[in-house]
């Protein structure tokens, strides 16, 4: 496989983005840049009440990745490969959602200040899935601030995700339907998801997996 550059992971809350992006930078060898949402004081509020604590969660947020990525761009810019689970970009996705008229304006200046010059990825994986699927994940993780999420404001998100990836261009882009597979605990689901990514050369690609335990052995074939 060709250096793939600056890999971003996205996608909505337990879809496994994280869990990618570390598998990721442990077969490429790279560096690991992680949003951290346990560092994020206000989270728990915003889970209990979204209304009260939107502006304070989604500014936090902000400032932390906008100096991640600052500390991105000043970095050595020869490593071959960087692995991230956020995209910058996102963080707008997540603020109109959150946040209302008013403040988003707000939100909105500090963003355009913030994000001068923010590295643009290489290539970025979403991975999609049902909410009930996200929602079953969720809850075997056990975090204990996610219990309090609604499951209407997941449905919200995964809309938004939708509708972003939609219209995104700024980079190649694989959409992975992650409904079924296991990229962490699956060798062939892993293996399959990197050819994926050798073949995603411009543009934007689909990669709609069959689940390990549903495919049929070819004649000679050995499984594991």
């Amino acid at each position: 496989m060709e250096n793939p550059g600056f890999i971003v992971v996205e996608g909505p809350i337990g879809v496994g983005k994280t869990s990618l992006a570390r598998r990721l930078a442990e077969t490429f060898g790279s560096e690991l840049l992680l949003e951290g949402a346990a560092d994020n004081p206000f989270l728990d509020r915003f889970y209990r009440n979204p209304r009260a604590a939107a502006m304070q969660t989604q500014l936090f947020f902000l400032l932390q990745r906008a100096q991640q990525m600052q500390e991105l761009r000043q970095a050595d810019m020869f490593e071959p490969v960087r692995v991230s689970d956020f995209l910058m970009d996102k963080d707008r996705l997540f603020a109109k959602l959150t946040l209302d008229q008013e403040e988003f304006k707000l939100y909105e200046q500090v963003y355009s200040h913030l994000t001068i010059d923010v590295p643009k990825p290489d290539l970025v994986i979403y991975l999609q899935a049902p909410v009930d699927v996200l929602l079953k994940r969720i809850g075997k993780r056990g975090i204990a601030y996610e219990r309090s999420m609604e499951p209407n404001y997941l449905k919200s998100l995964c809309d938004a995700y939708t509708r972003f990836f939609h219209y995104y261009d700024e980079s190649r882009l694989l959409i992975v339907n992650a409904a079924e597979i296991n990229l962490v605990d699956s060798d062939t689901d892993y293996l399959a998801l990197l050819e994926q990514m050798a073949l995603t050369r411009s543009g934007r690609h689909f990669f709609n997996p069959m689940p390990d335990a549903l495919r049929v052995s070819t004649p000679g074939e050995k499984r594991g």
